[in-house]
């Protein structure tokens, strides 16, 4: 008789225990998940740092390696989840993939999820233009034109020859064709998301949530450093475009980051990250022919994008959404095999 109250608190201990968090941070699994994922990182790149950039075919080899990158966290995710061991249990559930439940909340977040990044992109730009760091054509789009023009007589061709449709039209179709890019891009997002906010993310909150939310974003942009110190997104090949990586990553981490456990879910993470890669080229479409914008100043992982984020960001904050982060809901016979299999075991 005397174990029962001990049995009676260790039944309750595992019944109120949450299978989506750690009690303690697991320093070896997040050191192992963060070698392998920048190692392989900077083993996929391999071929575009000693291919010659001037060579044909380079550009698209690049692309294809900066796909390939992305699912590098996801091996990362495997090799922590089924060789350590870690979580032991639920890890579908830990990472935030299943069950999606209760539906609704989680389908409105991936519709939050889809949409914001959007209107966060365009008002970079926006704020970019305030700031005289990009003049705005949205009229003729002459910056866009300059760039289609560019582009077909690479391939010997012309705009008026192949009879396209006003430069307005086309410049619209491609702005209306963001969120179908953004559930394209899922595809590869999901291979990074599950490693940064859904493994990486749970893992680190017991340190609390902003220690998490800020540490993961800045690993985050440090595994960009492969491609980002060949001029990716910056055209900066230093230390520069690195920390402006990662301070591009921190901001718009935390929103992701935000999303994920404000959900419950990684899910509305995936499809924002999606989202982000579609509307990026944005200030792009928008421009004023002549000019060459720093993408530093005007991309939306640029300072353009930091201000704004930085103002979202504090709004969730100033609301108590930080502090809302529940729980994936469970079917209720779930529990009771819980307590059926603890009692049996003890």
């Amino acid at each position: 008789m005397e174990g029962l109250p001990l049995l009676c608190c260790r039944v309750k201990e595992l019944l109120m225990s949450r299978p989506d968090r750690f009690t303690r941070v697991p320093w070896r699994a997040v050191v192992v998940f963060t070698v392998v994922a920048m190692a392989l990182a900077w083993a996929v790149a391999i071929p575009v740092w000693v291919m010659d950039p001037a060579r044909p075919g380079y550009q698209a080899l690049f692309g294809a390696i900066a796909s390939g990158m992305m699912f590098t966290p996801l091996v990362a995710t495997l090799a922590v989840v089924f060789v350590l061991k870690s979580p032991r249990a639920h890890w579908l559930r830990f990472t935030g993939i299943w069950p999606l439940r209760p539906a609704r909340r989680v389908v409105w977040f991936i519709v939050l999820g889809l949409l914001s990044p959007i209107a966060l992109v365009a008002l970079s730009v926006w704020v970019a233009s305030l700031h005289g760091w990009i003049q705005l054509d949205l009229v003729a789009f002459s910056g866009f034109a300059e760039v289609l023009d560019a582009q077909l007589a690479t391939m010997g061709m012309d705009a008026s020859s192949l009879g396209l449709p006003p430069v307005s039209l086309l410049v619209l179709a491609q702005i209306a064709a963001i969120p179908l890019g953004a559930l394209f891009n899922c595809l590869f997002a999901f291979g990074e998301e599950v490693g940064w906010r859904g493994w990486l993310l749970p893992a680190l909150r017991p340190l609390g949530t902003w220690p998490a939310l800020l540490i993961s974003s800045a690993i985050w942009g440090l595994w960009h450093a492969p491609v980002i110190l060949l001029g990716y997104n910056f055209n900066r090949t230093d230390i520069v475009g690195v920390l402006l990586m990662v301070a591009g990553c921190i901001a718009w981490g935390v929103f992701f980051g935000w999303l994920r456990l404000r959900s419950a879910s990684l899910w509305p993470a995936v499809i924002a990250h999606g989202s982000l890669n579609a509307a990026a080229g944005l200030f792009m479409l928008l421009g004023t022919a002549g000019e060459q914008p720093d993408p530093a100043l005007v991309s939306p992982l640029g300072v353009a994008g930091w201000i704004v984020l930085a103002a979202c960001v504090l709004v969730l904050f100033a609301c108590g959404q930080f502090k809302k982060q529940p729980e994936l809901a469970q079917k209720p016979q779930d529990s009771e095999e819980i307590s059926v299999t603890t009692t049996l075991s003890e």
